[in-house]
């Protein structure tokens, strides 16, 4: 099994990344924010921590940045019903630590945003991850992610697209509290790209 990866960066797509390692090409699956920061280092070296999914009919790599993500993403594929599409899916949402709370917390909606799951889906991740994580009943609006979800609600509202909050509110120091105070930072963020 291929549990991590170094070499050069040939090519990233908008799903995956192709490295190269001792004249072979590896392509690997990322999350997007992943491959961001590949892309902004084509042609040099990088590193992933790997997870190599074996199928009858194909062998796929999922690379990280670090083992917090790959750990997390091996949780998740532990669900019944969620490969590793839908786990990489899931990562695609939040950053780990936001997931890991709203899992927690038993926050449903913060899962169903994924394509691909449903309402069941979001119950068995929780159900079965929520005593992993440490998580027990409770409201999930004071939740970091019921924060995140009201500043990306927030922003979209004033014009931005989902996808362009979602990024400018990564980049917002954890720190930083409560909706409002993410969304004015959010939209210096979005500011800068203007």
């Amino acid at each position: 099994m291929i549990a991590h990866l170094s070499g050069t960066i040939l090519f990233v797509s908008d799903k995956y990344t192709i490295i190269e390692t001792s004249g072979v090409g590896y392509k690997v699956r990322v999350t997007i924010d992943t491959l961001q920061v590949l892309k902004k280092s084509m042609g040099n070296k990088t590193a992933l921590w790997i997870h190599t999914a074996v199928r009858e009919d194909a062998l796929d790599l999922y690379g990280f940045q670090n083992q917090n993500e790959l750990e997390f993403f091996e949780m998740l594929i532990s669900v019944s019903g969620i490969g590793p599409k839908g786990a990489l899916g899931i990562l695609n949402v939040a950053p780990v630590e936001h997931l890991k709370e709203a899992i927690a917390m038993g926050d449903t909606a913060a899962l169903t945003k994924v394509s691909g799951i449903g309402s069941k889906s979001a119950q068995k991740i929780i159900l079965e991850l929520r005593d992993k994580l440490g998580g027990s009943e409770g409201e999930t609006g004071g939740t970091m992610l019921g924060v995140e979800r009201d500043a990306i609600e927030g922003l979209v509202a004033l014009g931005y697209a989902e996808r362009s909050a979602r990024e400018a509110l990564k980049k917002v120091p954890p720190e930083t509290k409560g909706t409002g105070a993410r969304i004015k930072e959010a939209l210096k963020q979005l500011g800068r790209k203007n």
